[in-house]
């Protein structure tokens, strides 16, 4: 199978035509908790519907199906990309999604603050405070999956943090505390993004950079699953979820009453309760 499998071209969301990997797919089966037992037979049922210039979105459609089939937790796991698209359209939950995380390191976050700088003021979409530093996000929210944020965002971003860190040092703010400016994205950075970044001291999240730490891994390292992964709600019922600041699996889980006060269902709360807790495997 694996021959047959090397000599198949699929497209990219870049639009890039590329061998496919079977690699790729079996490391995203495996993050999302396929058993090593069906990996052969999940694999094999792709194979058969594979054709040639197959779209990469196509396979992930198939996999997921199969997964799904199979089992909701990992099918929940594997829809992880989609999941964090699916914040959109507008790039506010998404925001609102990166707090949680710095949340969950011990920091202290405001969201979607107006910070004074030296020379004008600026929308800050999250600010992240402990006792040694204050961090501060701009989160750059992309829907179409093949677009990339590059070195114009970076080098935009990075005058605006200087400004405000400017203005920080002028007033004697935060004295004992180290400024850090990051950019986020559900996508990618180019890589004279990446490159200004490095030299700049910007500091990059995306959904594959940095290459050990990145935002699969954060969002996998704190199993903060979102709620747009959930295959028993509707789109209507994630977006009520998402306008109602639950953002994620866990949130439905903790939250029940919060769910019957904005109006969702019982029926429905019972059938999105039990899938959160078969995604965040609790």
């Amino acid at each position: 199978m694996n021959n047959l499998i090397q000599i198949i071209n699929v497209k990219k969301n870049s639009g890039e035509i590329v061998p496919f990997n079977l690699q790729i797919l079996r490391k995203a089966l495996i993050r999302a908790g396929a058993q090593k037992k069906e990996l052969t037979e999940i694999e094999e049922e792709v194979f058969f519907q594979l054709y040639e210039g197959i779209s990469t979105k196509r396979i992930y459609q198939i996999a997921y199906n199969i997964l799904k089939r199979r089992s909701k937790n990992a099918a929940g796991r594997y829809r992880l990309k989609k999941a964090v698209f699916d914040l959109g359209p507008s790039g506010y939950p998404f925001e609102k999604f990166m707090g949680r995380l710095f949340e969950n390191n011990g920091y202290k976050v405001s969201v979607g603050q107006i910070v004074q700088g030296k020379c004008i003021t600026h929308e800050v979409d999250v600010i992240a405070e402990n006792d040694k530093e204050i961090i501060m996000v701009e989160c750059k929210f992309h829907r179409q999956a093949g677009r990339k944020s590059d070195v114009k965002v970076a080098l935009y971003i990075k005058s605006r943090f200087n400004d405000i860190k400017q203005q920080i040092e002028k007033e004697g703010l935060y004295p004992n505390k180290k400024f850090k400016g990051y950019v986020a994205t559900n996508t990618r950075f180019t890589d004279d993004a990446i490159a200004f970044a490095n030299c700049s001291k910007l500091s990059l999240i995306s959904w594959d950079y940095p290459y050990d730490n990145n935002l699969q891994d954060w969002i996998e390292n704190t199993n903060f699953h979102l709620v747009t992964a959930l295959s028993s709600a509707t789109k209507k019922i994630k977006q009520t979820l998402l306008e109602n600041n639950i953002v994620l699996c866990r949130e439905v889980i903790n939250q029940q009453e919060k769910l019957k006060d904005i109006g969702i269902p019982d029926s429905v709360i019972r059938k999105i309760h039990k899938e959160a807790k078969e995604i965040i495997r609790e």
